[in-house]
């Protein structure tokens, strides 16, 4: 098992190229398995999370090569649709295999999924709207089975907003008889990267972007090659460790358009930032931040996904800060480890609150899982001394080459085995 140590303080400098989006490689590399054929994909980043979902797609008979950011699967043949709980249970959304074996085979049998310690993340609304479909649901032992002799169109009313449900019930719906109707549905930019993938295969996808989504279904698609997004959520953790550091970083391949809710609350704490294109962003980190409050909420609201890097920069901000945090329920196992490090936060169910401090210090912390992972090695950027980060796999499942792209920073970062 690895493990990070970090000599602090620091102040970043330099460019980073950011990489292909986890959250929407996921589900696209999924979709492939509603047309038989050949896919090339590119910007796929080198993760732990994209080789589970591969090894998911070799189980039911798909072949696959991946280099340097570019993935070719062969679905010509489809032999199972079975994704067993040793590789389901270290990632939610394998969950997404679901909704496309649905539509092609017409049936599926997934173990309910596991993934980050953050909250319960049910299924329900998934299974809801395959049953909406048509399909046929049971539980047993911790498996979840689904067959649809036909899936129909109808129209399917969210719940909650959720960006793993509505990308699923695409998956089953472009395939289904009629015309389908999602209420509710997620404007994520992920969502809308799968959107765009499953139109270049031949889908008829309305209102992508809004909270309507209007799916006509299709007797088939056809294979399609497609470049994935830039990741938003690695961008913002950049931005955020370049803030904390007092840095000036350049971020290149990124979507500048995907970080407007990042941008307003940096530049609320004192950073100034600047977008030279669509694809290239400057920022330049104050002496020290001011204190902010935040609410998280879906898309275009603040992402729960970077919460706890802010909390680890508005940690040493001048002030009080307030997190609300509405997405997940126990996203806040980050505030023990950084109160280890000397920070000062207090929190009580969904709320925290933030006495800035005027510095850190290195300590031994774990990471719980990927987004707090990610919040550790921000603070100890910042903090005085020596810091060694435990559970280093969880940052792996989300960040491609994070201690190589920290170190060519100015980042003094190295990972070593225990």
């Amino acid at each position: 098992m690895d493990r990070f140590i970090i000599e602090g303080p620091c102040r970043l400098k330099g460019e980073v190229r950011i990489s292909g989006s986890k959250n929407a490689s996921l589900p696209i590399i999924v979709a492939t398995i509603l047309a038989p054929g050949t896919y090339n994909l590119k910007n796929v980043p080198d993760l732990r999370d994209i080789k589970t979902i591969l090894t998911i797609l070799k189980g039911f008979g798909i072949s696959f090569s991946y280099s340097k950011g570019s993935l070719t699967i062969d679905t010509h043949k489809i032999t199972g649709y079975k994704a067993p709980y040793e590789l389901i249970k270290t990632m939610r959304a394998s969950i997404y295999c679901m909704g496309p074996l649905l539509a092609r085979v017409r049936k599926a049998e997934v173990a309910l999924p596991g993934g980050c310690a953050i909250g319960v993340r049910p299924v329900d609304l998934h299974l809801k709207g395959f049953q909406k479909l048509g399909a046929k649901i049971s539980l047993k032992e911790g498996t979840i089975y689904a067959s649809a002799k036909t899936l129909k169109g109808t129209e399917i009313y969210l719940e909650k907003t959720s960006v793993g449900a509505t990308a699923n019930i695409l998956m089953a719906a472009v395939l289904a008889s009629g015309t389908t109707k999602i209420y509710n549905a997620s404007m994520d930019p992920d969502v809308i990267d799968l959107i765009h993938f499953l139109k270049k295969m031949g889908a008829s996808i309305e209102g992508e972007g809004t909270n309507v989504i209007t799916i006509h279904g299709r007797k088939k698609l056809n294979p399609a090659d497609y470049t994935i997004m830039p990741d938003r959520i690695e961008a913002g953790t950049f931005l955020i460790a370049s803030a904390i550091t007092a840095g000036e970083v350049t971020l290149k391949n990124c979507k500048t358009e995907h970080l407007t809710n990042v941008f307003n609350v940096l530049t609320k704490t004192g950073c100034r930032i600047i977008t030279k294109d669509s694809s290239t962003v400057t920022i330049y980190g104050p002496k020290r931040p001011s204190a902010v409050d935040i609410t998280t909420s879906p898309w275009p609201g603040f992402p729960t996904d970077l919460q706890p890097q802010m909390t680890a920069l508005l940690s040493i901000a001048k002030g009080v800060s307030i997190i609300n945090e509405t997405i997940f329920e126990n996203r806040f196992l980050h505030i023990a480890e950084l109160n280890r490090m000397g920070a000062n936060i207090q929190h009580d169910d969904s709320i925290a609150i933030v006495n800035g401090v005027k510095s850190l210090k290195g300590a031994p912390v774990m990471a719980s899982d990927l987004r707090n992972g990610a919040s550790l090695v921000i603070a100890a950027l910042k903090a005085k001394g020596k810091t060694i980060i435990d559970r280093i796999y969880h940052i792996d499942r989300g960040y491609e080459r994070l201690e190589e792209k920290l170190c060519s920073l100015g980042a003094k970062i190295k990972r070593v085995k225990t």
